[in-house]
């Protein structure tokens, strides 16, 4: 049994950074003489929360001094708030800071989800010599990774109003389903009711400049050398980072260490990791919910104190496998075992809504050819979701959106043995359209018995960012382009009975913007034209989704 503690509280303590500003912070430690290690938890959302003062609680009175801080230009800290410009910096001056205390041992690890977790990120680059170990939760990842439009999603002007002063604005204030139909998009933060030069900024920054490169860490994992436990959830609308964080730390050219140090937990949770067996409407039994805080302390016990736990011989990821609603431990991602199956699209020519003929096949079909439908701006696909931005999407019914005739849904018979889908999924799409630019969208989904359909994971590719986000070029109307589709990552049991199911259509709305097919500026024309769209599927364009079939 770790020994327990008795904690008390020094709030609203003054951190100075190295440019004069003083941060402020609230440090929770063992109300008793000695030193410990430090765990820095550094925060937009304000650092007096029930959530904060339970997790600083939790670890002093396990022996750890916790230092919660309001990051510059939040809460009680000076300064201006300009997301993620000054957060490297900052956190290297406080780490630094806390590890000089009279009551620390000079060890120190980070930890913290959503924003907090990033900027661990931007803080390990600087290579603060205090810190030994970071647990990011629902990192979000470089610019455009998760938004690959040039332009922030609609969801990010509720973030950006809710951050827009020193304490949070209320969100519940806003109409927000009316503020995501706004044209031009710049436009939103006035019809919102809060100018924000940072949102302005944001959208004239519409491919992937030095401006938004200066905030990049995806690319930097050779610089840093560090252990990390990563932790999301399949549903979180972030989640593409972890993984992605995850495999980038474990395949570094450099740091040989750090390689052999990484840890994945990922549950069946969304943003909110580990706070219900449910998302949205699907139940994930009751071992979907573990015992967080004996994971987290189990890492930093290893890392922060060297107590000789076990942590360094565990497997290396943890995940939650849907459908069989159970945990089980690997050794590396994507999984060494996989077997990399394609299923190709075919239809007779009318693949349009879950009516039509459109079918999931093992094999190309030599006679397979196209698909057509009409994508208007001005009427988008839902993107089935909350209006706020604190989670996107779910495990939702998509059986009437798929009632429309400009979503393209193709699927399997109805299978007769468990598939399990653990692992990336990428699709590759024959398409051409009549515009000089637009978009496609490629869900996966699983079609339940009961006609549920369930989906799973989802992704997305602009036109002129079909060569990358720092390269924009319009397309050629008419000409047939190979777009491959990042649908981020999944690990679900498709059951015997269910089918296995893949939409395609050219717009998401809200979770992406309308692409408004012109050409024209991103984020700040309302000019608008609809697009006619051709998917091939034939053996010249063999269009289809790969998935990571793990043999059962």
């Amino acid at each position: 049994m770790a020994e327990q503690f008795e904690m008390r509280v020094i709030r609203g303590v003054s951190v100075p950074v190295r440019d004069g500003i003083q941060l402020s912070a609230d440090i929770y430690l063992p109300d008793t003489e000695g030193v410990f290690p430090a765990v820095v938890i550094r925060t937009p959302y304000g650092k007096s929360t029930q959530t904060h003062h339970d997790t600083g609680t939790f670890f002093a009175e396990r022996g750890y001094v916790v230092m919660v801080q309001d990051v510059r230009g939040r809460g009680d800290s000076e300064g201006e708030f300009n997301p993620y410009r000054h957060d490297g910096k900052d956190g290297y001056d406080s780490i630094e800071w806390i590890a000089e205390q009279k009551y620390c041992s000079g060890d120190v690890g980070t930890y913290g989800g959503s924003y907090l977790g990033r900027i661990q990120w931007l803080t390990a680059l600087e290579a603060p010599p205090a810190l030994k170990t970071m647990v990011p939760v629902v990192t979000p990842s470089d610019p455009f990774v998760e938004w690959p439009t040039g332009v922030p999603g609609p969801h990010s002007i509720c973030w950006t109003y809710m951050t827009s002063g020193r304490m949070q604005q209320n969100t519940a204030l806003v109409d927000w389903e009316e503020i995501y139909q706004t044209l031009p998009l710049v436009d939103m933060d006035v019809k919102a009711g809060r100018y924000s030069e940072r949102w302005r900024e944001e959208v004239s920054h519409n491919y992937l400049d030095d401006w938004w490169k200066e905030i990049c860490y995806q690319d930097k994992f050779d610089d840093i050398d560090l252990p990390v436990l990563h932790i999301s959830g399949w549903y979180d609308d972030e989640q593409v980072g972890t993984p992605l964080n995850f495999y980038g730390m474990t395949h570094t050219d450099k740091n040989k260490k750090s390689k052999s140090s990484q840890r994945l937990l990922m549950g069946p949770w969304s943003h909110q990791v580990n706070v219900s067996t449910k998302v949205g409407d699907i139940d994930f039994g009751e071992a979907a919910l573990i015992d967080m805080n004996a994971y987290l302390l189990k890492w930093f016990d290893y890392w922060l104190k060297g107590i000789d736990n076990g942590t360094d011989q565990a497997p290396a990821v943890d995940i939650f496998v849907m459908g069989d609603n159970k945990w089980r431990s690997e050794n590396e991602w994507p999984l060494n075992r996989t077997e990399w199956r394609k299923l190709y699209l075919n239809s007779g020519g009318r693949a349009n809504s879950r009516f039509g003929d459109g079918t999931l096949e093992k094999e190309v079909q030599e006679t397979s050819g196209t698909d057509t439908y009409t994508y208007h701006p001005k009427y988008p696909v839902p993107f089935i979701t909350e209006m706020l931005s604190h989670q996107i999407g779910g495990p939702d019914d998509y059986a009437s959106i798929e009632r429309r005739d400009d979503v393209l849904v193709y699927s399997t018979e109805k299978l007769e043995t468990d598939i399990e889908v653990t692992g990336p999924i990428k699709a590759e799409i024959y398409a051409s359209t009549d515009a000089v630019d637009t978009d496609f969208m490629v869900k996966l989904l699983d079609v339940h018995p009961d006609g549920y359909v369930q989906r799973l994971t989802d992704g997305m590719v602009r036109g002129r960012f079909r060569n990358g986000m720092e390269h924009p070029e319009l397309l050629e109307p008419g000409e047939i382009y190979l777009f491959e589709v990042d649908c981020w990552n999944t690990s679900h049991v498709f059951k015997k009975g269910h089918r296995i199911r893949v939409e395609i259509a050219s717009s998401a709305f809200p979770k992406y913007d309308r692409h408004l097919n012109t050409g024209d500026i991103l984020g700040v024309t309302s000019d608008m034209i609809q697009a006619e769209q051709t998917i091939y599927h034939d053996a010249a364009h063999p269009s289809g989704i790969m998935l990571p079939v793990i043999p059962r």
